[in-house]
This record gives structure tokens, C-alpha cells and sequence, in this order.
């Protein structure tokens, strides 16, 4: 039987296309929101989920740092899509047909220059794929998606117009997610260690747990911050580091770091992907 891996999202979304370039063997299952994808893992449902972290263009993605230390899966693997929008029409339709383009919200300033310049209004939907699925189904030539020619093949749109984003670079990274940890060394490029720490509620407690990573050599490739439990006080942390915990001075690192938080959970141990380099 075909193995399922979770997105949250429409088919033709473009966490079904990270999941299409890197587990194409495996059944996407789409779900209405990061909680379903996640409790799918948990419940069996599926058995990895794909989730997106970041953007290059929008930072962060709402919502998935305070959901990942509780959410009991484990990070095995990262993975980059890049985001190229594209017009997608009903058959028939022509690119000065279209006087309204559909799409997520985060979306229609990445090409708000092409639609200005070609008197498109933007209107936002609840997700890329949906206002390609919306489009198709209201068979209007005057109304497309802006969304992935994944979307466009799915829903039976025609590309009008491709790669309209303004910034060449937007890029999307994707954590595929398991109930079970993979801490194995693998892959050609290192290894990327994700967890998440709160530093005890001392004098710069956070720049001396940050000073071991610095004497040791450790790279640290990504630190951000978010409230725990609606407080103002308690701060948590998000941390990716080059390197494995056994790796000797990575194990001194984290024994420093330990020695000024109260709590750290390791989310992952996983191959570096290339397109990170």
C-alpha cells in the first residue's frame, strides 16, 4: 500500500509540489490546516508530513515554531522549493482577457507589479491551489490563479503568463516531519541540528548560552524567538546549527547552553539539503 504524506493545503499547492520533488512515491493527503496535517502523522493517518518554515521573501510562516515543540513528530529532512507564480485561465482564455487574479493573500504583492501593469485586479482566496480549483470550476475567461503550473495541470487551467513574481529568489523551505527521529548520519552536504531552548531568568543569560556555540566553532544558521503561553516573560527559542550532538564540539556547545536554560528540545537531526549551500 502507498504510504501518505501530510500537507496543509490543496492539491497543486506548493507543499504538494515539495512533496512531488522529494517523496514523489508517496500519496499526498491534504488537510484544512497545519494542526490536521500534523495530527494525521500522530494518528497514522499519514506517515510524514511536509511543512513550510520559511520564506525568503516573508520570513517565518505564522504559527509553525509554536506548533512544532509540541506537536510530538521530529524533523528527518529539509527540503527548498522555489516559488514561481504563474496566470493560470480557463481553456481559451488570453492574458488581456483577465481582469482578476485569485490567490492567497501572501502571494499578490509578490507580482503586484505585473498585475499593475497589465490592469489586473488582485482577490484573495484562502489558498493558491483553492483559487485554481475556484477558477476552473467557475469557467469564467475573465478571472485566473495565481498559483504553480502544478495547480494549472491538476485543475485543467492554461498557463497564460509564467514566472510573474517580482523578486527572482523567493524561495520556500519545507520540514518533512515523522513520529519516529532519524539521528543517523546521512547525506552528502552535513547535518543540521534543530531544537528549541528558554534560557533561565538571569543577567544575559541568552548571550552566554549563545557564547559556547562561538568558542566551540559551532555555525549557527538560524535563531529566532516567540512568546510561550501568552507571556511577556517567558521566552522561547528556535535554533538550527551546523553539525551532529555527537560531533565533539557540538556536544560541548550544547552542554554550555544547557548549563544557562531550563529547557531544550532537539525537534530534529537531519541531512543538510543542497540547495541550502
Amino acid at each position: 500500500m502507498t504510504q501518505r504524506i501530510a500537507i496543509q493545503g490543496e492539491l497543486g499547492s506548493y507543499s504538494h509540489e515539495a512533496c512531488r520533488n522529494e517523496r514523489p512515491d508517496m500519496d499526498v493527503l491534504p488537510c484544512r490546516n497545519f494542526e490536521d496535517a500534523i495530527n494525521a502523522v500522530r494518528s497514522g493517518e499519514a506517515e510524514l508530513a511536509m511543512l513550510p518554515v520559511e520564506n525568503s521573501t516573508y520570513g517565518r510562516v505564522a504559527d509553525i515554531h509554536r506548533l512544532l515543540p509540541h506537536s510530538g513528530l521530529h524533523i528527518i529532512d529539509e527540503t527548498f522549493v522555489r516559488v514561481h507564480i504563474n496566470v493560470l485561465g480557463v481553456p481559451g482564455a488570453k492574458l488581456e482577457d483577465i481582469t482578476d487574479a485569485h490567490s492567497h493573500l501572501v502571494l499578490l504583492p509578490q507580482c503586484a507589479r505585473f498585475l499593475n501593469e497589465n490592469n489586473i485586479r488582485g482577490r484573495v482566496s484562502p489558498d493558491n491551489a483553492r483559487a485554481a480549483r475556484d477558477v476552473a470550476e467557475a469557467k469564467d475567461k475573465t478571472h485566473a490563479a495565481l498559483a504553480s503550473e502544478l495547480a494549472g495541470e491538476i485543475y485543467g487551467l492554461d498557463v497564460l503568463a509564467r514566472h510573474i513574481e517580482d523578486q527572482g529568489d523567493n524561495t520556500t523551505r519545507f520540514l518533512t516531519m515523522s513520529r519516529t527521529p532519524d539521528h543517523s548520519r546521512r547525506g552528502e552536504h552535513g547535518m543540521i541540528t534543530s531544537f528549541v531552548f528558554e534560557v533561565r531568568n538571569i543577567p544575559a543569560a541568552l548571550y552566554k548560552a549563545m557564547g559556547g556555540f562561538a568558542t566551540n566553532g559551532v555555525n549557527m544558521t538560524k535563531l529566532e524567538s516567540y512568546m510561550v503561553g501568552g507571556s511577556f516573560t517567558a521566552t522561547q527559542f528556535y535554533a538550527d546549527i551546523d553539525g551532529h550532538p555527537d560531533d565533539p564540539n557540538v556536544r560541548l556547545a550544547m552542554d554550555e547552553l544547557a548549563y544557562f536554560t531550563t529547557n531544550i528540545e532537539i525537534l530534529g537531526i537531519y541531512p543538510a539539503n543542497r540547495d541550502r549551500l
